[in-house]
């Protein structure tokens, strides 16, 4: 059974660059290579394979239980996988965490930012852990909390900021070493829209300005749509990878919904036996409405209505979303009505 590492840096050890000849035999900054990864009886990761580019935003999209969690841990150097490789900056996550920790930033979903600390105080602490101090780790806490907006609450305890601020000062910390690939688990939770706002607005000019590469897990489509690549998960398999844009292309028009006034089986068996078209159920029981991918899907809906007085409660049509892709590829919905509503 493939055991949890714990993440720490040797204290005062200096922080390197990687070897220029073991990134420029790489094509890739992040290489996923067909991995695995199991608990108990429960496969958590299924052969998941992609690569990710230098200065890429990169987003890791699914619901819970997806397996993104699983494999934001492995990128992280904190799980070891069952099988396969991940590959940053020319080092084996699995066999090579020391070297590769000095490489990456990492923003965990849980707050790790101590309270009753000062946001200077908390940064200086992190900079010893990769061997930083005098000068120069003060000279780089000074410019890192000005990067983040911080630079005037410098001395103030972490305890008085919001918790847009709070999640700022966790963003600082995973830069404060420079490091080439920053990792981020679910960045925004419990940040107000504006907060989340400015920190969609700090990674592409970490992406642009700095060439940071950046990956980032999120369950929000609105988020997944500023990803320049997304790989979509769903239990455990990679069921979708592209740009936002080419995603949603490949569903080939609108998209209607319906709600059938009785039963939705019998209503979308006739319409793709009426007009050669798929119609799919989605959801069960009360809760199942009927799904159809059409172009002109405005013109479509007439037709529809005429085919079928009397049958149809309500219907609506939209242009396609991520969570079209995924319905496209998968054939459920990205949450269930009880994941929503303990989301």
């Amino acid at each position: 059974m493939p055991t949890a590492v714990k993440y720490r840096v040797a204290l005062n050890a200096p922080v390197t660059l990687a070897d220029p000849d073991r990134l420029t035999s790489q094509s890739s900054t992040i290489s996923v290579q067909n991995l695995v990864h199991r608990y108990e009886n429960r496969t958590a990761l299924n052969g998941v394979s992609f690569d990710v580019g230098r200065a890429e935003l990169f987003g890791l999209l699914g619901p819970n239980g997806s397996g993104k969690t699983t494999l934001f841990r492995i990128l992280s150097t904190l799980m070891v996988p069952v099988g396969g490789r991940a590959i940053i900056m020319g080092f084996d996550a699995a066999k090579e965490p020391n070297q590769l920790r000095r490489q990456i930033g990492v923003v965990f979903q849980a707050q790790s930012v101590d309270i009753k600390l000062t946001a200077a105080e908390n940064l200086k602490h992190q900079g010893h852990l990769y061997g930083l101090h005098g000068p120069a780790l003060d000279g780089r806490i000074k410019e890192i909390l000005g990067r983040v907006g911080l630079a005037d609450r410098a001395k103030e305890k972490v305890e008085t900021f919001s918790g847009g601020m709070q999640r700022r000062v966790e963003l600082a910390k995973g830069l404060l070493h420079h490091p080439t690939v920053l990792l981020l688990d679910e960045p925004t939770t419990g940040l107000d829209p504006g907060a989340r706002r400015d920190l969609w607005q700090y990674l592409a000019v970490l992406r642009d300005e700095e060439q940071v590469t950046v990956i980032v897990t999120t369950h929000l489509m609105e988020e997944a749509e500023r990803c320049d690549r997304l790989a979509i998960l769903n239990e455990g398999n990679l069921v979708a990878l592209g740009t936002p844009a080419e995603l949603k292309q490949e569903i080939g028009g609108d998209v209607i919904w319906l709600e059938a006034a009785r039963n939705a089986s019998d209503l979308a068996s006739a319409i793709s036996a009426r007009f050669g078209v798929e119609a799919t159920v989605i959801g069960d029981n009360e809760q199942s409405r009927i799904r159809l991918e059409q172009e002109h899907g405005h013109r479509f809906i007439a037709e529809l209505a005429e085919a079928f007085p009397g049958q149809i409660q309500s219907i609506s049509v939209s242009k396609p979303t991520l969570e079209d892709v995924f319905i496209h590829r998968t054939g459920h919905r990205f949450w269930t009505d009880e994941e929503n509503q303990d989301s």
